[in-house]
């Protein structure tokens, strides 16, 4: 049989960082989906968003292991998922490996574990991502509640496409849904080009743009998107994958087609 053409376009080199349980337990997930269900720090999955087949070929390097290897991994690397605990102070580590991905100009988004339990901090979180240098925080995903009224995880940017029953469903967490999405929305549209004379609601910029401008911003290293994982029983990865797969760049985008085929 002959062997399938990849467009380079589609690939995602990703490496995942943070302490041993968290990414071990992204890394399983991922592996799951894909098929390969045994260890490994290398996996692949094929994965379709927007109706275009990805490939999205992850490394999981925990911060225990030598600083030169995870420096060399992400400076490989045309993206970065760093896995955070809710629960935990910011290790030196997880700091010292954004800022290499900052030095080395890579992509990075923040996936935060652990918002069921007790000590949960999401608001520190965010605040840990904007206090390290050339990473402005862009909340994709808020928590629903705290412990022990945590309901979940709501997505803000398909929010607005089911306005009337969202709100219906969301109840008192509406209002801090909506002051999530508007500075969700100024964050991501204050460079934007624009007509002086237009200000268009927040709600009216199409899903689409904000795709578009998101993984521009994401690509330059501007924004840092932030995901929540609910649950250490949720196995729901889909919604990670879509996200690597908008807003993550090819290795085309960031110029090293070098490593599109031998990552």
């Amino acid at each position: 049989m002959g062997t399938k053409a990849i467009d380079p376009q589609t690939i995602r080199n990703v490496t995942i960082i943070g302490d041993p349980d968290e990414t071990t337990r992204v890394a399983h997930l991922i592996r799951r989906r894909s098929g390969q269900p045994g260890s490994g720090t290398r996996t692949t999955v094929d994965w379709t968003t927007g109706r275009v087949e990805h490939a999205i070929r992850i490394t999981a390097l925990t911060s225990h292991a030598p600083i030169a290897d995870l420096e060399r991994s992400i400076r490989v690397a045309d993206g970065v998922i760093a896995v955070m605990n809710a629960t935990a102070n910011p290790t030196p580590h997880l700091e010292t490996m954004f800022r290499v991905a900052d030095d080395y100009q890579v992509a990075r988004l923040c996936l935060i574990n652990g918002l069921d339990h007790p000590a949960a901090d999401f608001d520190r979180c965010v605040r840990t991502i904007a206090d390290t240098r050339g990473a402005v925080p862009l909340t994709l995903q808020i928590p629903l509640g705290a412990h022990p009224t945590f309901e979940g995880v709501l997505d803000l940017l398909p929010l607005w496409a089911l306005e009337p029953l969202a709100a219906e469903l969301y109840g008192s967490q509406w209002e801090l849904a909506q002051r999530w999405y508007v500075n969700l929305v100024k964050t991501v549209m204050e460079q934007a080009p624009s007509d002086p004379n237009a200000s268009p609601a927040p709600r009216d910029i199409p899903l689409d743009q904000l795709n578009h401008r998101i993984r521009y911003l994401t690509r330059i290293g501007d924004v840092v998107p932030v995901l929540c994982c609910a649950t250490p029983t949720s196995d729901d990865i889909a919604t990670l994958l879509d996200t690597i797969a908008r807003y993550l760049p090819s290795p085309m985008d960031v110029c090293q087609p070098e490593h599109a085929l031998d990552y």
